[in-house]
């Protein structure tokens, strides 16, 4: 059994008796511990001019260093790859260990198991698109981007927040109610909603009612769009943002925008839509008000946009640029924002 190290004191005394003079035996008789002891601490001394404890080696590794190199390198090209076939892939070159080391491996070369983003699917003529895009609008001015009316449309579910939610519970008491998220099949029922809003606040939300097509869409243009600019004193000079979605780009729809003289923005991507923040933002909240029926969900969904803030809007705005200069990084792929 190893006996029992002697403390820092001791050392640091056996150090100062041997720069005052004294021998090994002295020494050893002084603080009455071994000779070879004494002879140790001051070697230890000697090459690394500290009495300390050093970092000890530890148990030897199970892997081998060209494993570990593999493991590291299979995470890196292949980053969706599970611990379960990292594990499969060292135990058919014989090397069996366990989950938690390979995380560990892993960790040590600052790899970290993530949740997925989840982001619209671009081909590569979308990414071109988005890079020109990013390109040739990165010089605007900010009053020019404080002139755009953004606008889209959203599903918004009774029970479709599936972000994560944690309680504070005890044991066996993970199933009663108050612990639980309520959910139904088919995510109990769904709105659709179009709206709008600038650097300067939210514009009009619109229920839409049944199946959309251009029509309804160039009904809902005629009775918000102008009202919304308005309300936002945007000026007759705006710019109005919608995507390529067909039914926005029905030809009575290009001629009714025409007609009452609003420039349209030419648009690549639904990655680019500072709207997209907006949409994740109106969902939180409007699941944190518990819904019962599409009633209220419509109610709240209205609610809760008038909530969000002029200045919420305005930065939004105001961060364009870095969107696009994050755009252009990642030569039309996608990005944080």
């Amino acid at each position: 059994m190893k006996n029992k190290e002697h403390t820092r004191q001791v050392r640091d005394t056996v150090v100062k008796k041997f720069k005052a003079g004294f021998g090994y035996k002295k020494i050893s008789q002084t603080l009455n511990i071994s000779r070879s002891t004494v002879q140790a601490i001051i070697l230890k001394w000697k090459e690394y001019q500290t009495t300390a404890n050093l970092p000890r080696p530890g148990r030897p590794s199970k892997l081998s260093a060209h494993t570990r190199r593999r493991l590291i390198r299979d995470a890196a090209k292949r980053p969706m790859i599970t611990l379960d076939e990292l594990q499969r892939s060292t135990a058919e070159v014989g090397d069996s260990v366990h989950r938690t080391t390979i995380s560990r491996i892993l960790h040590k070369s600052g790899l970290y198991e993530r949740v997925a983003r989840r982001k619209p699917f671009l081909k590569d003529i979308h990414k071109k698109c988005c890079l020109k895009f990013a390109t040739s609008h990165l010089g605007d001015t900010p009053n020019m981007w404080k002139k755009v009316l953004w606008s889209d449309e959203t599903k918004s579910e009774l029970f479709g927040n599936n972000a994560k939610r944690y309680v504070w519970r005890k044991s066996n008491t993970a199933h009663h109610s108050e612990h639980t998220i309520p959910t139904v099949k088919h995510g109990g029922g769904s709105i659709m909603v179009w709206a709008c809003f600038s650097s300067a606040g939210t514009g009009k939300m619109v229920k839409i009612d049944g199946k959309m097509d251009g029509a309804k869409y160039r009904t809902i243009l005629e009775e918000n769009l102008m009202e919304s600019a308005k309300d936002l004193r945007l000026g007759r000079r705006f710019v109005f943002q919608q995507d390529n979605d067909p039914k926005h780009k029905a030809k009575s729809t290009m001629e009714w925008l025409k007609n009452k003289h609003i420039q349209v923005l030419e648009w690549p991507s639904p990655d680019l839509n500072p709207i997209e923040n907006l949409w994740k933002e109106l969902k939180t909240a409007v699941h944190k008000c518990s819904p019962s029926n599409l009633t209220e969900l419509e109610l709240f969904c209205k609610e809760e946009w008038e909530r969000i803030s002029v200045s919420r809007c305005a930065k939004l705005i105001e961060t364009y640029p870095k969107r696009l200069t994050a755009v252009i990084a990642a030569k039309g792929g996608a990005t944080k924002y």
